[in-house]
C-alpha cells in the first residue's frame, strides 16, 4: 500500500508559527520535497535536521540560502534541468540519474529536494524514486499529477513511465538502500568495499 505523507503549511513550535516552504511534503522518513525555500522559511527548515539538499534548477542558489546552508552544515547538490515549457526541455536522463544516486545513499538523509514550484522536476525524481522502491506504476503517475495539480505535463509523466530503474544497477552494488521496517532509523547503508566507487555527481555547491 502506498502512503502519501503530507505536512501542514504552518507548524507551531514553542509558540511561534513557523512557515514550510510551499508545497512542502514528506515523501518518506528522512526525504522531503518542496517548492524553493525562502528566507521566512529556514526557521522550520531548521526543525528537520537536514544533512543535504538536492537543487534542481541551473540559477545560482541565492546568497542568503547559501549562508542559511553554512550555518547549518546542510550541502548543496545543484543539478542544472531546465523547466523551459516553450519549447519544452525533455528531462535528461543522465542528469535525474545522477540525482537519484545522491538521493538513495541515506549517508545524505535527511534530505529535501525541490526546484521552483516543486512540481515537474521534483516530481520526476521523486517519481523515479518510487520505481527504485519498486511502487506499482500506477501509484507512481498518481503521486506526480496529486503534487503537480492541473499543471501536470503528459512528457513528465512519459519520462518517468520510461525510465529504466536498471541504470543504478551498478551505483546500488555498492551501497544498497534497505529498509529494515519503515523508520528513518531502521534503514541501513551497506558497503561492498570491492565493489566501491567514487560517485561523481552533477553537483556543485555555488
Amino acid at each position: 500500500m502506498c502512503l502519501i505523507m503530507e505536512a501542514a503549511d504552518d507548524h507551531v513550535v514553542d509558540g511561534g508559527v513557523l512557515a514550510a516552504p510551499s508545497n512542502f511534503s514528506m515523501v518518506e522518513d528522512g526525504i522531503y520535497r518542496s517548492g524553493f525555500p525562502k528566507p521566512e522559511n529556514f526557521g522550520f527548515l531548521t526543525t528537520l535536521s537536514l544533512r543535504s539538499i538536492i537543487y534542481l534548477c541551473p540559477e545560482p542558489y541565492p546568497e542568503e540560502n547559501l549562508k542559511f546552508l553554512e550555518a547549518n552544515n546542510i550541502k548543496l547538490f545543484q543539478f542544472g534541468i531546465e523547466g523551459k515549457t516553450d519549447p519544452p526541455t525533455p528531462m535528461p536522463k543522465d542528469t535525474v540519474l545522477d540525482a537519484l544516486r545522491v538521493l538513495v545513499d541515506v549517508r545524505n538523509h535527511p534530505i529535501l529536494i525541490h526546484c521552483k514550484a516543486g512540481k515537474h522536476r521534483t516530481g520526476c525524481l521523486v517519481g523515479c524514486l518510487r520505481k527504485v522502491q519498486s511502487w506499482c506504476l500506477s501509484s507512481v503517475l498518481e503521486e506526480y499529477q496529486k503534487n503537480a495539480g492541473v499543471k501536470w505535463r503528459q512528457r513528465d509523466l512519459n519520462f518517468i513511465e520510461a525510465f529504466d530503474t536498471a541504470s543504478l544497477r551498478q551505483c546500488l552494488l555498492s551501497i544498497m538502500y534497505r529498509y529494515h521496517g519503515y523508520g528513518f532509523k531502521r534503514k541501513r547503508l551497506v558497503h561492498e568495499e570491492e565493489n566501491v566507487q567514487t560517485l561523481k555527481p552533477q553537483a556543485a555547491k555555488v
